[in-house]
């Protein structure tokens, strides 16, 4: 289980408290933090005997420190969860566990909830299962809910620098729709997931994401990337209607 952070002194502890409280017993958590000047790392070494690894320095930006927490983990099954997200309830890992123990899955995502301030839900991202080629059509897992075996980092490579805060959506496009590892779905809320996010925090950076997206889908073999950057904004509306 990894955790990056910079300046989250406000989110930190809520996210680390989310993870300790979690009843699966065999977990390996670091903590990696870009070298935060507010409070943070105050805040973290509250907690630091119940985490196996904590690294504090200057980074590349958000997928660099998941690279660098990647490097540091010793266990078999690789999962994010960032400073202002929180798992759904206490049972959560164990859920996870059981998929990749039962179904021997390679990956295993799930359901999502967006949360304001307040912890009201505002939007909630239902995934579905995965069939190959839906990529094709503008899908995609919630990142956050998106665990895997450590060997596919080996297989695959990390997370690469190059597109940007469509990062993580690069890598799951190699993973699962280039690379055709199967992956199983939790029907269940996995993730609570504060509202907003860099790529959505101006214009410019919404456009960034278009084009690191459409960089992301011709790289990986979406058959016609032009039509699924269009269509991935669109899934998203059923996300306010429930």
């Amino acid at each position: 289980m990894i955790t990056v952070c910079y300046n989250a002194e406000k989110t930190i502890s809520h996210c680390i408290q989310s993870v300790i409280s979690q009843n699966f017993k065999n977990l390996e958590y670091i903590v990696i933090d870009g070298g935060s000047t507010d409070k943070t790392v105050d805040i973290i070494n509250k907690y630091r005997d119940h985490i196996s690894i904590f690294l504090s320095e200057r980074d590349e930006g958000i997928y660099d420190a998941m690279n660098k927490g990647i490097n540091l983990a010793g266990g078999e099954i690789i999962g994010m969860l960032n400073a202002d997200d929180s798992f759904a309830d206490n049972n959560i890992l164990n859920v996870l566990a059981e998929a990749f123990e039962q179904q021997e899955a390679m990956i295993v995502y799930g359901d999502l909830d967006f949360v304001n301030a307040e912890g009201a839900v505002v939007r909630k991202w239902r995934s579905g299962r995965y069939t190959h080629g839906l990529f094709n059509w503008g899908w995609m897992p919630p990142h956050p809910t998106f665990y895997c075996k450590k060997e596919l980092f080996y297989r695959f490579g990390l997370y690469s620098l190059e597109y940007g805060t469509a990062a993580d959506y690069e890598l799951m496009l190699r993973f699962m729709h280039l690379g055709r590892i199967n992956a199983f779905y939790i029907k269940k809320v996995l993730i609570n997931m504060k509202i907003g996010g860099i790529s959505n925090k101006s214009f410019n950076n919404r456009v960034k994401g278009l084009t690191y997206d459409f960089k992301a889908m011709r790289k990986n073999g979406v058959l016609f990337p032009a039509a699924a950057l269009i269509l991935k904004p669109l899934r998203k509306i059923n996300q306010y209607f429930w």
